[in-house]
């Protein structure tokens, strides 16, 4: 009951026209409630009159009752699903915005596929109940309710007897529920396995037919679908199983009814008119019990469904804004990591007492071993997470004090994996700044060395790229994300430079765009190139989680310590290589 409450309050908006739809059940109840009261005076009183006038009168009234239920059912089945569409429109709203405002932390763990699930299939089983479970469950309540009394008024001995049969139906019914409901949620916990491989596989479909890995993702995809099989076929056992049961039971009823009702008409205790409308009065009482079944059947799996949608909507996130929170509009750039220690799984710390001074326009080359604790450096300056112990500083203010849209806004990334969206180059540069001209966007494209390339394709900035830029080089891909960065002109510039092989020419193209993107901003940059760390204000050489060393590139050097390891091991063939050259760049 209470996933059920937290799903209608979804539905409490458009109370008004559930009203309008529960007052066009009860006419239409009504109205099929007057069809066996005319069938029985049909029997009763005009069949054995012999007046024609009346039979052609009471078939008239029963087309014209038809009509008019046809035409209010369908009102009430489009006002119910216009509501169900409204619903399931605003889930599915407040789910997307849920899962764009949850932190990397969640990220880290959650599988793609697996949340794709519960944004479509989940939300369209939500939609099935909204638009079709509810409006059934009233109108089961209210038929039934009718019925009873009308059954009573006029047999009351009859109307007992035909409960003969309802407590195994409501024990059937009630065992149905117990079991099926487990049934659904594993059902639609193995659809988001089954997502979340065939996403996975469509991702990474290149390097599975790189390794010749086919035969072993058709048959990874095949175990997932074949266990969404048995899940599917053992829910559909239970209905088949307990939906003929509760037909034994309706059609045991109407025996029962048959054979007591037929010795009353004997006994002239009741017309044959009279046994013809209860036993009509009879299936529409037991078919809203039948429909239970059904019900609950949409019940549970909406239940189930809601569950797995409330994991996401009500999932605390770590990265909030403070209550007292300040919006900032062009930082400084002084960034200070004052004893922060960090860790992801909140047991084993990846930083352990990092302490970082960052003038504004500096620039801070950051190397390291792989797990030294580099990209979580990076990753706490935008507060994609937030530090166990320590603070961390941006112009004197504790980064949880600032406005985190506003602290996003001041920080430009140019990541190692760029991801680029299907859409057209124009947009894609644009992306941090939607109001930006069209000659802001050429300009951040010619500061990028990105502006000579673009215009060679055929349409130009309107040129629509493949999925994560499918179609472009790596290069090009780098040229359109350092515009994109340079286009939001940040205070605080995050580099995780590439180390992709190009060519000559775009490596010269790229380290260009690079320079003029770190041109006064505070630049922290995971070097991979030698021209970054000699040119870096102040590099810090991370081991552990800790800055083993720091300095400038010189002073570095004739400390003969780590750093030296580190330019002996990655950096020397790139100073030979300049040297062979003759040229002040990196090849």
């Amino acid at each position: 009951m209470k996933t059920l409450k937290k799903l209608l309050k979804f539905v409490a908006p458009y109370w008004f026209l559930i009203l309008v739809v529960i007052v066009i059940m009860l006419m239409v109840t009504g109205i099929n409630l007057l069809v066996p009261r005319i069938t029985k005076i049909i029997i009763d009183d005009v069949i054995p009159s012999g007046a024609r006038s009346d039979l052609i009168l009471m078939a008239l009234a029963v087309l014209g009752l038809a009509a008019i239920s046809g035409g209010l059912t369908f009102l009430q089945r489009y006002t119910m699903e216009y509501v169900a569409q409204k619903t399931i429109y605003l889930i599915r709203n407040s789910l997307y915005d849920a899962l764009q405002r949850l932190p990397f932390s969640f990220y880290d763990s959650a599988q793609t596929g697996e949340l794709m699930s519960r944004v479509t299939g989940d939300v369209e089983r939500l939609r099935r109940f909204f638009g079709f479970g509810i409006m059934r469950l009233i109108t089961s309540i209210v038929t039934f309710l009718g019925v009873l009394v009308l059954m009573l008024n006029m047999h009351w001995k009859l109307t007992l007897l035909s409960f003969v049969v309802t407590p195994f139906m409501l024990y059937v019914i009630l065992q149905f529920s117990r079991k099926v409901r487990p049934a659904y949620f594993e059902v639609q916990q193995q659809l988001a396995n089954l997502t979340a491989v065939l996403q996975e596989n469509l991702t990474g479909i290149r390097v599975v037919q790189s390794f010749v890995q086919e035969e072993k993702e058709i048959e990874k995809f095949k175990l997932e679908n074949e266990a969404y099989l048995k899940r599917n076929i053992t829910a559909i056992r239970l209905n088949a199983f307990y939906s003929p049961l509760l037909n034994f039971l309706i059609g045991s009823g109407v025996v029962v009814i048959l054979w007591y009702g037929s010795r009353e008409v004997v006994a002239n205790r009741l017309t044959v008119g009279e046994l013809v409308a209860f036993n009509s009065y009879l299936m529409m009482l037991l078919t809203p019990l039948r429909f239970l079944s059904n019900i609950i059947n949409m019940y549970q799996q909406a239940i189930a469904c809601g569950d797995r949608i409330f994991e996401i909507l009500e999932r605390p996130s770590e990265i909030t804004n403070a209550s007292d929170a300040i919006e900032i509009e062009k930082a400084n750039g002084y960034v200070r990591f004052e004893d922060v220690w960090f860790s992801y799984d909140k047991e084993n710390f990846v930083l352990k007492g990092l302490n970082i001074n960052a003038e504004p326009g500096e620039k801070i080359a950051i190397l390291g071993a792989t797990g030294s604790g580099k990209s979580s450096v990076i990753n706490l300056i935008p507060r994609f997470y937030d530090p166990m112990k320590g603070r961390i500083t941006l112009d004197g203010m504790d980064l949880k004090k600032i406005d985190l849209t506003s602290l996003r806004r001041n920080i430009g990334m140019v990541s190692q994996d760029i991801f680029l969206f299907s859409t057209t180059i124009r947009e894609n540069i644009a992306y941090g700044r939607q109001n930006a001209t069209f000659e802001e966007i050429v300009n951040a494209s010619k500061a990028a060395r990105a502006h000579d390339f673009i215009m060679a394709l055929p349409k130009g900035y309107d040129t629509l790229i493949g999925e994560r830029g499918v179609g472009l080089s790596g290069g090009q891909r780098q040229r359109i994300a350092i515009a994109r960065a340079l286009l939001m002109d940040p205070t605080i510039l995050i580099l995780d430079e590439s180390t992709s092989s190009v060519d000559v020419e775009t490596e010269r193209q790229i380290q260009e765009a690079l320079e003029i993107l770190m041109e006064g901003r505070t630049s922290f940059i995971i070097a991979q190139r030698l021209s970054t760390v000699r040119n870096a204000d102040k590099i810090l050489v991370l081991a552990d989680g800790t800055i083993a060393e720091q300095g400038t590139h010189t002073s570095l050097l004739e400390q003969d310590g780590v750093y030296k390891e580190i330019y002996e091991s990655q950096f020397r063939l790139q100073e030979m290589a300049l040297e062979i050259n003759g040229e002040g760049r990196d090849v």
